[in-house]
């Protein structure tokens, strides 16, 4: 390693690094809501929600664009690859058994298969990542 490759700045206090992560997480919750209904969005807001299409417009809480796994079972098989695992991985944040069901399905082995997603997608799936904070 050269001297050009070390970061020579002073390591954060535990404090600051407390507070940095205290202040990401306040905000965690709306972060996670935005990048949520911005995947539903791109998914198919036919596949969430309680009603024949996702109310984007409406919906208050994740909790009113839930995924309708069900539908998005018999539903996935003809989709493309990137997005079957585009939806897969959504359905992941809502319930780990179920998108860890549909994953191993089409055959997503890890998390580099992301790599064929579209930049919107990759940036949905990494605001999703950032700012969960449980389902």
């Amino acid at each position: 390693m050269t001297d050009s490759t070390v970061d020579k700045r002073p390591a954060p206090s535990v404090f600051q690094a407390l507070a940095r992560e205290q202040a990401h997480f306040s905000g965690a919750p709306d972060a996670f809501f935005s990048a949520w209904k911005r995947g539903v969005a791109l998914a198919g807001p036919h596949l969430f929600g309680s009603g024949p299409r996702a109310d984007l417009e409406n919906a208050a809480t994740k909790w009113d664009l839930c995924p309708k796994i069900p539908l998005i079972e018999r539903a996935i098989g003809p989709m493309s690859p990137s997005e079957r695992i585009f939806l897969a991985a959504l359905v992941s944040f809502y319930n780990a058994e179920d998108g860890g069901r549909l994953l191993k399905r089409i055959g997503f082995h890890g998390l580099a298969d992301l790599g064929g997603l579209d930049l919107s997608r990759r940036a949905v799936i990494a605001g999703l990542i950032l700012n969960y904070t449980g389902w």
